[in-house]
């Protein structure tokens, strides 16, 4: 670390950058270190691996690519860009859309400080190869996204539920889900075991008023007729 500060330093003074005011010094290696990789970034990759990019906040590279390069795009980041780092793997669900998931992968680069964010976007019954060969880490991450929202992955070494329990139903984090699911867990006292019935609910739902939220209308009730007294 010692090395990289005198280095830094030595840099500095070549070109004539005042190394008192600690905000300009920073700013000019943030600058210089997102050119640089702005450079490397080019050379690595070509136009077509690429539909969209930007960078935010001057630290972090967002770049959305076809499912069919993504893993070529992950492993030059890994190897030739130094992201060698993968921090999650989270999806988001847009159900209005044909495509209706946006996979997100989030890596680090430690050497450069830097972030990226490499998004895919999916149909609903569209799978995309793992990136397990790539990245040893998206093991559980894709089995969470699996179990979360649907997505599946094909070449996973073991590509089983990992938040839920054994025969759970459906997908929690698709917007589609309903809140209450569709099974419930319960401790049967006469079976001495778990049981898992579908879920009812104890009684119709309520249409609240502010006023006074626990009146329970029927479809024919005259919301007018009611007359509230202190």
């Amino acid at each position: 670390m010692l090395q990289l500060f005198n280095k830094l330093d030595l840099f500095n003074k070549k070109k004539g950058i005042d190394t008192n005011n600690i905000n300009n010094f920073l700013l000019d290696v943030k600058s210089i270190a997102i050119k640089t990789f702005i450079k490397n970034l080019t050379n690595n990759l070509k136009n077509t691996e690429i539909i969209y990019g930007e960078i935010k906040n001057d630290n972090e590279i967002v770049i959305v690519v076809n499912k069919d390069n993504l893993k070529k795009v992950l492993y030059s980041f890994k190897n030739n860009l130094n992201f060698s780092c993968l921090t999650a793997i989270t999806a988001v669900d847009y159900p209005e859309l044909n495509k209706r998931f946006e996979l997100n992968y989030l890596l680090l680069s430690i050497d450069s400080s830097m972030r990226a964010r490499i998004k895919v976007y999916l149909e609903e019954d569209e799978a995309i190869e793992s990136i397990t060969s790539i990245f040893s880490a998206a093991n559980w991450y894709e089995r969470e996204v699996w179990d979360m929202f649907g997505i599946f992955f094909y070449n996973h070494p073991d590509l089983r539920r990992i938040l839920t329990d054994y025969g759970f139903e459906g997908f929690p984090l698709r917007k589609d889900f309903p809140l209450m699911g569709y099974y419930e867990a319960r401790y049967d006292e006469n079976l001495k075991r778990v049981v898992y019935p579908k879920v009812e609910l104890a009684q119709e739902y309520r249409q609240f008023d502010i006023v006074n939220p626990w009146i329970v209308l029927n479809k024919n009730f005259n919301l007018n007729s009611i007359v509230y007294t202190n």
